[in-house]
């Protein structure tokens, strides 16, 4: 995926305040039986298939730039069906749209794009169909188990796996060369490599962080970290946990130190710095090359991709970003909008996905040497994606979202936030975060241990 995109949705979705959505999540209860599906929509596996024969139409929100191609694809292979797609912005205009067609009862599309991070947002109060019901689950071993897990909430599967966004080591090869710097493979090592840079250059960074709530998360993933648990409306926060003080222990050197640039990310300066030499690696998702080779042409043939640092040095990483295609429940047609998802993520619509510069999740295409072989000229002729199909199969197990993580970012600049402003101790910031969601979580309606 086009991940330029993916990077301004966390940009604006982190400044805005999603009060709304996560009352609904909160009133829509959390319960079990709600995360199963909930409501009147029953199915079959026999009536996806036959609702593709019948024919109809249904409307599709969507961001994804290959959205137009694979609606016109599916429309080729199936003219029986229409499909209305809908550009109804990214982020916050995606999400209020969406949420406020949902608390009108009316207007809401049948199929709708979601980020995995905002999922359970909608999945929990019901507000999503359970694709159980129409035996999506068979498809289980198809994907990564990374982004099967993403698309669960509760017991309920409310969509199939769009991309995947596992996590690595993008950095600057001829500043590393410049000044003698190995690539580190541990973090012990990277805190070094910052130190080294910024002697040999107090103008160069080894990479910006001036406060990202996804940043944050995904570290304290790949750290092993599990600070959110749900179960229904009982929800355990501890952003304190083993996995968020080992990020905070390694992280806190950098961000005290000086040693990170404060140039906010997806801005124009970002994207210089990343050109020039300022920012000396970026530790993201996979999705990153197409942002790089559209965005920030100066660095081409500098740069290569290596593994995530770890703190053992034995491989482990996390996921980055990500989205999904759900049913929603007001949808006339859910069979025949199951059937699109299921063309979509499972069948032919991968390859377009894939042809715009998707990451996939499917477990065939990251297997596939025609993919996993392919040389990149950008950066200098690597097999880039050697490194990240292998970053896919090494993602810490266990994280989980919480039900208002939308809500949860929105707030993040004004707790963690602050710490990167005064290069503070950052777990009096993850502290402050957590009083915060658990003090709003609670007046939602939800049962919050913090």
């Amino acid at each position: 995926m086009k991940s330029h995109r993916r990077g301004l949705r966390q940009l604006v979705v982190a400044g805005a305040a999603l009060t709304a959505l996560a009352v609904l999540a909160a009133c829509g209860g959390g319960s079990k039986t709600d995360a199963a599906g909930g409501g009147t929509t029953t199915g079959s596996a026999d009536a996806v298939d036959a609702a593709l024969k019948a024919g109809g139409e249904i409307t599709y929100w969507s961001w994804t730039p290959s959205a137009q191609a694979q609606v016109t694809a599916f429309m080729k292979q199936y003219p029986n069906v229409k499909v209305n797609y809908v550009n109804a912005g990214t982020g916050n205009d995606h999400y209020t749209k969406l949420q406020n067609a949902i608390k009108a009862g009316s207007g809401a599309p049948d199929v709708a794009q979601i980020e995995y991070q905002a999922l359970p947002q909608f999945a929990l109060p019901g507000s999503l169909v359970d694709l159980n019901q129409y035996g999506f689950s068979q498809y289980e071993s198809a994907y990564t188990a990374s982004t099967w897990a993403a698309v669960h909430a509760g017991s309920g599967l409310f969509g199939l796996p769009q991309d995947s966004g596992p996590m690595a080591l993008f950095y600057n090869k001829q500043v590393f060369d410049k000044y003698g710097i190995a690539v580190p493979k541990t973090w012990d090592e990277y805190v070094a490599a910052a130190k080294k840079l910024h002697a040999a250059n107090p103008k160069a960074y080894i990479t910006n962080d001036s406060g990202d709530a996804g940043f944050t998360t995904s570290m304290i993933w790949q750290a092993g970290g599990q600070p959110f648990k749900t179960d229904g409306k009982n929800v355990t926060i501890n952003l304190q946990d083993d996995g968020s003080k080992k990020w905070t222990g390694m992280w806190n050197q950098l961000v005290e130190g000086g040693l990170v640039s404060n140039i906010p990310g997806w801005t124009d300066e970002w994207f210089k710095a990343l050109g020039d030499g300022t920012i000396a690696t970026l530790p993201t998702g996979a999705w990153m090359p197409g942002v790089m080779e559209s965005s920030v042409k100066a660095g081409a043939g500098k740069w290569a991709v290596a593994p995530m640092p770890t703190y053992d040095g034995q491989p482990a990483t996390a996921e980055n970003g990500g989205s999904t295609e759900s049913v929603l429940k007001q949808s006339k047609n859910p069979a025949l909008a199951a059937a699109f998802v299921r063309w979509l993520n499972h069948d032919e619509g991968v390859k377009p996905f894939l042809a715009s510069g998707g990451f996939p999740a499917t477990t065939a295409d990251l297997k596939d040497p025609a993919f996993v072989d392919k040389t990149s000229a950008y950066f200098g002729g690597q097999k880039i994606n050697q490194v990240l199909t292998a970053a896919a199969g090494s993602v810490v197990k266990g994280w989980s979202y919480l039900p208002y993580e939308l809500y949860a970012n929105s707030i993040y600049g004004d707790t963690v936030g602050k710490a990167y402003q005064s290069k503070s101790d950052l777990n009096a910031g993850l502290t402050s975060w957590q009083d915060a969601l658990v003090k709003y979580g609670n007046e939602q309606g939800f049962q919050v241990n913090g």
